[in-house]
């Protein structure tokens, strides 16, 4: 699945692996083109699989003239050891029919690298929140119990929520014998990685933000940001206006509106 492209095969052991999903206002893919871009992360390698959907471009972070002719794929791994990160970068949807293999392909990667955590940056439909979601930050959480032992710690003393559990259908009474749910609405595959990750015993952290499709570039900030409040990353209060923009974001919202049509 994983090809490396370099001379030899880099060594993930040990390091933090942080990947998005691509959920409602791709907030996790922007979220960690930010930190690619702001970190200058070289790209070491890239999965190869047909449970993506194919698709090439252009250097998403190109600095100028002689790197923006580069081939970048689907998904591309990018690591930096003097930072103990690897960041997996998805630029493409699952194919629907093939979610579940991918699932299994990438926990079968994650456990043979030797990542010593995962962090799964995603997102979720804001209009979907029942009315305990509505309260406080649009920022939540999920965690394995096998990184629990380990961060759990660290979770309380940031003072984060934790994704709630919702009834099965909110507004009938309760009976007693309902139990509440894991509900992500808009999360592809998030809820799926995570109950896998708890299956297999694997240390992963799911973090998400409640969003709208619209300018995610703001829920984006935010998201890396929260991040970084945990793995500091920037040592810079001033955090969003270090971020670095890729040049790819140029193109966000599309070409401006051309002036021959007036």
């Amino acid at each position: 699945m994983f090809i490396t492209s370099q001379s030899s095969p880099p060594v993930f052991k040990d390091l933090t692996l942080v990947m998005p999903v691509v959920a409602v206002g791709n907030v996790g893919q922007l979220a960690v083109d930010l930190l690619i871009s702001t970190l200058n992360l070289p790209r070491v390698g890239y999965l190869h699989t047909d449970c993506l959907i194919p698709m090439a471009g252009n250097n998403p972070y190109a600095t100028g003239k002689e790197d923006a002719g580069e081939l970048h794929t689907a998904a591309e791994v990018y690591a930096a050891p003097e930072l103990k990160i690897a960041v997996l970068q998805i630029r493409a949807p699952v194919v629907k029919t093939k979610s579940r293999r991918f699932r299994r392909l990438l926990l079968s990667w994650i456990k043979a690298s030797g990542f010593s955590r995962t962090l799964v940056l995603s997102s979720c439909h804001a209009y979907q929140r029942d009315d305990q979601q509505l309260q406080g930050t649009p920022l939540r959480y999920l965690i394995t119990l096998s990184l629990l032992k380990s961060s759990g710690d660290a979770f309380k003393e940031l003072g984060w929520k934790e994704m709630e559990r919702v009834p099965l259908c909110p507004g009938r009474l309760d009976t007693g014998t309902e139990q509440p749910r894991l509900y992500i609405p808009g999360g592809g595959i998030t809820k799926g990685l995570y109950m896998d990750s708890c299956t297999e015993d694997i240390p992963l952290a799911v973090l998400l933000v409640f969003c709208s499709e619209g300018d995610n570039v703001p829920d984006a900030l935010a998201l890396v940001s929260h991040l970084d409040d945990w793995l500091h990353l920037l040592d810079n209060p001033n955090r969003e206006a270090k971020w670095k923009i890729p040049i790819s974001w140029s193109l966000l919202f599309g070409s401006g509106i051309p002036p021959a049509i007036f």
